[in-house]
């Protein structure tokens, strides 16, 4: 599914099993200016990522998900295949262990505010990879 913002260039790729939690991630990137795009696992991820990698800048997903694909083992696929995509991974019951992130990527903790995952997009996206309206926040 596509959430299409008016004037976003800027495509991110939401990807958590609990749709609460991924429709308010979606929201507070679509509020960022992305464009955002959505998956339920790892596996239907990896389809979206297919069709869209070259629009996509930025991966945000949960680490526990179903499927063959949890969220480490898909940040560090889309590291390998699509560099050019950065990455954040949250999760409110697992902390990242030493290689489970690839490098460049974060990690932020549930339950997540718009504050903390906008200081974490500016630390992990490359300027010209922000959307206008993140450029413009002063990171607090």
């Amino acid at each position: 599914m596509t959430h299409a913002s008016s004037n976003a260039s800027t495509c991110a790729l939401v990807v958590d099993d609990d749709e609460m939690v991924r429709m308010a991630a979606i929201d507070i990137l679509e509020e960022a200016g992305f464009t955002t795009f959505e998956a339920a696992s790892g596996d239907m991820a990896l389809l979206v990522l297919e069709e869209h990698h070259a629009c996509l800048t930025l991966l945000f997903t949960d680490v526990q998900m179903p499927g063959l694909h949890d969220g480490f083992a898909l940040a560090r696929k889309v590291a390998r295949t699509y560099p050019h995509i950065s990455i954040v991974v949250a999760s409110g019951q697992i902390k990242p262990q030493p290689n489970d992130l690839p490098d460049g990527a974060h990690f932020i903790g549930k339950p997540f505010s718009a504050r903390i995952v906008h200081h974490h997009l500016h630390e992990v996206l490359p300027d010209e990879q922000k959307p206008d309206l993140l450029r413009k926040k002063n990171p607090s």
